[in-house]
C-alpha cells in the first residue's frame, strides 16, 4: 500500500487504477495488477491476483444508524488465483471481495471491531461485531448462498482467541463448547490483526479470514508517527 496524490488516480466504470497498480473487471472476473515497493525493505512486489466470484451481491450493511459507514460484500464467495514474484506466493483457493465505505473516519465512530468470513458447504458466513463510540453494539451474522442470496443467520456465541504479539484483543464466533484457534498468521500490527482461524459454525468446522481492529490504539498519539514511516508515499507520481 502506497499513499499517492490525486494525479495518480484513474477511475472508470470497470477500472480503478492507483499509480502503477490497478484492478479491473474482465468479463466475470476481477483482475488485480500489483506493481509496488514494499516496506521496510524496499522490495519490488509485482504480479496478478484473479478473483472469480460464484455470484455478485447487492447487499449493503449499514454499520451505524445514520449510514455513515457501509460494508459492501460484493462477492462473499469466490475462487482466486495468486501469482506474485516471490517464492511460494503462487496459489489457488477460495476467497472473497468486499469493501468498506464511509463519510467519517472509522476511529471517530468505533472503538473496536472484529469481522470474520468463513466458507461453508452451502456458501459462506460473515460476522460483524463492533463497539461504537456512543456505547451501542453491532452484532450481525449473514449467510450467503452460492448464487449470492443473503440471509440473516443465527449467531454462535463469542469466543476468545489468544492475543498475538502486539496483544490486540481478539474474539470470534463459534459453537458452544468449541475452542476456535488461529491456524495461520497473516498480519500483526499494534492496532490491527488478521489471521486464518478455524472455528465451528452451526456444527460445521471451517477455516476463514478473521480480523480485529482496535481503534482506540489507532488514534493514539504515539501510533500516528509510526504509520507515517511505515506507509511509503509517492506524492509526485503521475499517470502517463
Amino acid at each position: 500500500m502506497t499513499d499517492r496524490g490525486q494525479d495518480a488516480l484513474k477511475l472508470s466504470d470497470d477500472t480503478l487504477q492507483i499509480g502503477p497498480s490497478a484492478m479491473h473487471w474482465d468479463g466475470d472476473k476481477l483482475v488485480i495488477e500489483i506493481n509496488e515497493v514494499s516496506t521496510p525493505h524496499a522490495q519490488r512486489i509485482t504480479g496478478r491476483v484473479t478473483v472469480r466470484p460464484s455470484a455478485l451481491t447487492q447487499v449493503e450493511l449499514p454499520l451505524t444508524q445514520d449510514g455513515a459507514h457501509i460494508w459492501r460484500p460484493f462477492a462473499p464467495k469466490s475462487d482466486i488465483d495468486v501469482q506474485l514474484n516471490r517464492p511460494g506466493w503462487q496459489w489457488r483457493g477460495h476467497g472473497y471481495f468486499d469493501a468498506n465505505f464511509g463519510t467519517r473516519a472509522l476511529e471517530a465512530d468505533f472503538s473496536y471491531w472484529t469481522w470474520g468470513r468463513f466458507p461453508l458447504r452451502d456458501g459462506a458466513a460473515c460476522f460483524y461485531d463492533a463497539t461504537r463510540r456512543d456505547g451501542s453494539e453491532l452484532a450481525v451474522g449473514i449467510g450467503f448462498a452460492e448464487d449470492g442470496t443473503a440471509r440473516q443467520i443465527e449467531m454462535p456465541i463469542k469466543q476468545p482467541l489468544p492475543r498475538p504479539l502486539w496483544t490486540v484483543r481478539r474474539e470470534t464466533r463459534a459453537d458452544a463448547g468449541y475452542r476456535p484457534k488461529q491456524v495461520k498468521a497473516m498480519l500483526d500490527a499494534p492496532f490491527y490483526n488478521r489471521s486464518a482461524v478455524r472455528t465451528m459454525i452451526n456444527g460445521e468446522e471451517t477455516v476463514g479470514v478473521h480480523e480485529a481492529l482496535d481503534l482506540d490504539r489507532f488514534r493514539g498519539a504515539w501510533l500516528m508517527p509510526m504509520l507515517a514511516v511505515r506507509v511509503p508515499r509517492r506524492a509526485r507520481w503521475r499517470l502517463s
